[in-house]
C-alpha cells in the first residue's frame, strides 16, 4: 500500500494521499493541505478517486472544496458529521468564496462499508465520540484513525458521555486488532495498536481522572515542603 503524508503548517494535522503500490487511483484522507497533495498528484499522475473526511472538524475539511473542483472526486463522510461538513460559516466565504467549507458529500459512510481506491477496499470502521461521525479507515495491517485515536492520546471530547463513546470505541474495536497494525493519526507521528493498547492511558481513564492525578502530584510536593518547614 502507497502512503504519503503532508502537514498543514498551523494544527500539523496529517493528510493521507493512499493507494495501491501499483496503478494511478488514490484516495485523499481529510484534505488540510489542499496545495501540496495536488502538486504530488499532478507530479505522480495519479487519479484522486475518493476524498475522505475522518470528521468533520475544520482542520480535516479545509481542503474538499479545492481538492474537488481539481479532481471531480467525490467527497465522502460518515452520515453523522454529513451536515457539520456543510454547515454554513462565515469564514469559508472570506478564505474560500463558498459558504461551507466541505461541498455536499457525494456518499454519507455506514460502519463497515468499504471504499474501493484501485486494487484495494478501505473498511470503514465508526468510531464515535470525538465527533458524532468519527471514522477509522483500515486496510489489511494499515489503519488510519483521524482524531480518535493518536500517539498516546485521544481526541478532546466535551462531555463525559462522549469520552465514554469514544473509550468504547477504542477498546471495542480498535483494541482488538492485531499488535502489528500500523496506526496513522490525524496529528502527531506513527504508532501501532499494541503500544496504545499498552500505554495509551487516557482510552481508559476519564479526563477528570487523570486531571485529579496531575494535580495530586502537583500538591504532593508542596505538602512535603510545607511539612518541613514547619
Amino acid at each position: 500500500m502507497r502512503v504519503e503524508v503532508f502537514r498543514t503548517r498551523v494544527l500539523r494535522t496529517n493528510t493521507y494521499v493512499v493507494g495501491p503500490e501499483t496503478g494511478r487511483d488514490v484516495a485523499v484522507i481529510d484534505p488540510g493541505a489542499p496545495g501540496p497533495v495536488l502538486e504530488y498528484v499532478r507530479r505522480e499522475n495519479l487519479r484522486v478517486v475518493a476524498i475522505i473526511n475522518t470528521h468533520a472538524h475544520l482542520d480535516h475539511v479545509w481542503g474538499n472544496h479545492p481538492l474537488a473542483a481539481a479532481t471531480g472526486a467525490p467527497v465522502m463522510i460518515h452520515a453523522d458529521d454529513a451536515a457539520r461538513a456543510t454547515r454554513a460559516h462565515p469564514l469559508a466565504w472570506v478564505v474560500r468564496g463558498k459558504s461551507a467549507w466541505s461541498p455536499t458529500p457525494a456518499r454519507q459512510l455506514a460502519d463497515g462499508d468499504t471504499i474501493t481506491v484501485g486494487t484495494i477496499d478501505l473498511e470503514v470502521i465508526h468510531t464515535p465520540g470525538h465527533t458524532p461521525g468519527g471514522i477509522c479507515l483500515k486496510y489489511k495491517k494499515t489503519l488510519f484513525t483521524g482524531d480518535s485515536l493518536l500517539a498516546g492520546a485521544i481526541g478532546n471530547t466535551d462531555k463525559p458521555e462522549d469520552w465514554k463513546r469514544l473509550s468504547t470505541a477504542i477498546q471495542d474495536r480498535l483494541f482488538v486488532l492485531s499488535d502489528d497494525i500500523a496506526v496513522w493519526p490525524g496529528h502527531g507521528p506513527r504508532t501501532t495498536i499494541e503500544r496504545e493498547r499498552k500505554l495509551n492511558i487516557f482510552v481508559r481513564h476519564s479526563p477528570d481522572v487523570i486531571e485529579r492525578w496531575l494535580l495530586d502530584s502537583l500538591r504532593g510536593p508542596r505538602k512535603r515542603k510545607d511539612a518541613e518547614a514547619s
